[in-house]
């Protein structure tokens, strides 16, 4: 069974920065793509930032410019540097990955992490 945890929410103010990681657990052939998504308080879950497995990067329009997501394919993980962040980053931040186990090809969501962006 896989499992995706996430770390590194938190309280920061508006124009601080955050980072947050995700690691994959289980028995792991390989991973694919790998993201984070967020939820906002009454809204929908939205992309923020996705990476292959050969290092290409996607972000969403209102991330560009201050998130950075990196991995680390030895780890199993992914990270999320979130830099001036703006009240309205306040989400829930989930990790997302297409694993490969001997069951064959899946997607697999975390359990989420609460950022707030706060003064």
């Amino acid at each position: 069974q896989v499992q995706l945890v996430e770390s590194g929410g938190g309280l920061v103010q508006p124009g601080g920065s955050l980072r947050l990681s995700c690691v994959a657990s289980g028995v792991i052939l390989s991973i694919y793509t790998m993201g984070w998504y967020r939820q906002p308080p009454g809204k929908q879950r939205e992309l923020v930032a996705t990476i292959t497995s050969g290092g290409n990067r996607n972000y969403a329009d209102s991330v560009k410019g201050r998130f950075t997501i990196s991995r680390d394919n030895a780890k199993n993980t992914v990270y999320l540097q979130m830099n001036s962040l703006k009240p309205e980053d306040t989400a829930v931040y989930y990790c997302n990955a297409d694993v490969r186990v001997i069951q064959g090809q899946y997607n697999h969501w975390g359990q989420g992490t609460q950022v707030t962006v706060s003064s």
